[in-house]
């Protein structure tokens, strides 16, 4: 192979489900929506899929959470032979899935892999709020829990509360400053059709909204949704074939630490830093070439911690940059969250995000384009989760 591996590979399709909370409908379904949209969008048929991949995909895990099997989801699409299937658990993110077809289109073991992610997390709470499929809780204390479950740290709202704190420790982030990143993802969310929570908020309502973990307010913290988005991974040499495709600049996927929320050399870095890193070594461009940026927003810090680990600021200078919302806000230095983010547009573990990335490159996002946009940016996980993406159009 010539060059580098991202310069054979495409995101031909992009597609999506609806998105509800508490729709009822199954994951499967919800996948096989999504998955049909991606390949009609490529301007491809079932017949021209020869691989599959989903994120996670049918793992132990609360109800709703992991969606369809990919072989099962081959099924319901009526998919021909295929020469690369399966599902990720592990690696870098919860992009990893994407990353493993790109690597199996690359290596040429398959020309147009379908990759999707489902979730059926709202519909499988129920009444029960969170607390109905807790892992911890519902499954026994096992593993890693076992040394976090006596401090009453159960849930990722807790580990990342912690980074947090530490963070306003370190650097005085202001309360206000984090609410913004709120504010801006609703208010993008009012633009985007699909999302979730549409209605506005203002400062005033993220500084009253209740506390769930200090210093983490409601409104800082995703949205269980059943919902999924689907992509094709296909060979750049069936780009005369495809409809709209988006060209991979750069992927990061380097992972260096130890495997776990704790155990960071400092205590507001994550694995985001060493992807960060990596992405930024496999490309010419620049912090300054980025026209529109997708940063994991599993929680408001978290986009925080992407900032500066992607270089956008310095450390403990994303509170300033956030603040008022100018220069995050569509038309500013660096529109974030375009779609609404995981905070308003719902929790599809950034393939949402991603989405967002492909319309933005392609200039199909409405209301909420951001004009021009020639470099879109995308990140993935918190903790010991991490990986990024540079999207550009064909050359």
């Amino acid at each position: 192979m010539r060059g580098k591996w991202e310069d054979h590979v495409v995101i031909s399709g992009a597609g999506k489900s609806d998105f509800a909370r508490r729709s009822g409908r199954s994951e499967l379904d919800l996948a096989v929506q999504a998955s049909r949209d991606a390949i009609q969008d490529a301007g491809l048929t079932p017949a021209d899929i020869d691989g599959i991949i989903a994120w996670p995909g049918e793992i132990p895990a609360p109800m709703g959470f992991s969606g369809p099997a990919a072989l099962r989801v081959s099924d319901a699409l009526a998919l021909g032979e295929l020469t690369f299937h399966g599902s990720w658990t592990e690696g870098a993110s919860q992009l990893a899935g994407l990353f493993s077809a790109c690597h199996a289109v690359a290596a040429g073991v398959a020309k147009h892999v379908l990759v999707y992610r489902a979730t059926g997390e709202s519909s499988g709470q129920g009444g029960g709020g969170r607390s109905a499929v807790h892992p911890v809780d519902n499954n026994g204390i096992v593993g890693n829990f076992s040394w976090l479950r006596p401090f009453g740290a159960v849930s990722a709202a807790h580990w990342m509360a912690l980074m947090a704190t530490r963070y306003v420790h370190e650097y005085g982030l202001k309360p206000e400053q984090l609410g913004w990143v709120a504010v801006n993802n609703r208010a993008h969310a009012a633009l985007t059709p699909h999302a979730v929570y549409r209605d506005p908020i203002t400062i005033d309502d993220y500084l009253e909204s209740r506390v769930i973990t200090s210093p983490l307010r409601l409104y800082d913290c995703d949205v269980p949704s059943d919902a999924a988005v689907a992509f094709v991974v296909s060979a750049v040499d069936t780009v005369p074939d495809l409809r709209a495709p988006v060209r991979i600049e750069a992927v990061g996927s380097a992972y260096s630490g130890r495997p776990f929320w704790d155990q960071w050399t400092h205590p507001t870095h994550m694995a985001s830093h060493a992807a960060a890193k990596h992405m930024w070594s496999r490309t010419d461009l620049r912090q300054d070439d980025v026209d529109v940026a997708q940063l994991y927003d599993g929680f408001s810090f978290i986009l925080i911690a992407w900032l500066e680990a992607l270089g956008f600021c310095g450390p403990g200078e994303a509170g300033a940059f956030v603040e008022g919302g100018e220069r995050i806000r569509i038309g500013g230095q660096l529109p974030l969250n375009t779609g609404g983010g995981q905070l308003s547009g719902g929790r599809v573990h950034a393939h949402s995000l991603l989405y967002e990335s492909c319309v933005q490159i392609r200039g199909e996002a409405g209301a909420r384009q951001v004009q021009g946009a020639q470099v879109a940016l995308t990140s993935a996980g918190a903790g010991p989760l991490g990986g990024a993406v540079l999207l550009t159009p064909p050359r």
